[in-house]
């Protein structure tokens, strides 16, 4: 799987959208990646999947674990062709937190998520995993739209798609995304 390939599949499917959007982070955007949009058809998602997996295959890991929403289809996918097991934290009072399941003290995890752009559903993540007692084995995404801000997560970082993005604060909009009216289509 290719950069240019997996581009041309988020454009194909429309799970590349362009406009005006306020991202999970709260920065605005001209680009939004939806990435249900994508994994909604299985067969891609297993395709995606796998060649993530597949970059991650050297890393030692005993689990894979994701933040609720976006990462689930790719953590469960991922664990699928790792052969691991997967769990989820999920947002509760406002904090994302582990409700169904434990972390396993002494385990290595795959931190998994669909789109990075400043990584604060990752670092929440991997927070829960060290205070748990578990290590941060590698942070698996598909794509990184971080770009020259990406984020250090204290464990190596790898995505199928890599981009720079421009994104900007709400006070710091440029005059062509001041004149749209905002779409907030992920979660939060």
């Amino acid at each position: 799987m290719t950069a240019e390939n997996l581009l041309r599949l988020f454009k194909s499917t429309g799970a590349l959208k362009e406009g005006h959007f306020v991202l999970r982070s709260g920065l605005h955007s001209r680009q939004f990646f939806q990435c249900a949009h994508l994994l909604q058809w299985p067969v891609l998602s297993a395709e995606i999947c796998a060649a993530l997996a597949e970059r991650a295959r050297g890393v030692a890991a005993d689990e894979v674990i994701s933040p609720a929403m976006g990462g689930i289809l790719v953590g469960h996918d991922v664990a699928r062709h790792l052969r691991l097991k997967h769990i989820f934290a999920e947002k509760h009072e406002g904090a994302l937190t582990v409700r169904r399941f434990d972390i396993t003290r002494g385990a290595r995890y795959l931190v998994c998520e669909d789109v990075v752009t400043t990584g604060s559903a990752v670092h929440e993540v991997c927070r829960i995993v060290r205070d748990g007692g578990g290590d941060v084995a590698a942070v698996l995404c598909i794509v990184d739209r971080s770009g020259a801000r990406q984020p250090d997560f204290g464990a190596p970082f790898i995505s199928l798609l890599r981009l720079t993005v421009a994104t900007f604060s709400a006070d710091q909009l440029p005059p062509d995304l001041a004149g749209i009216p905002a779409s907030k289509p992920g979660s939060k």
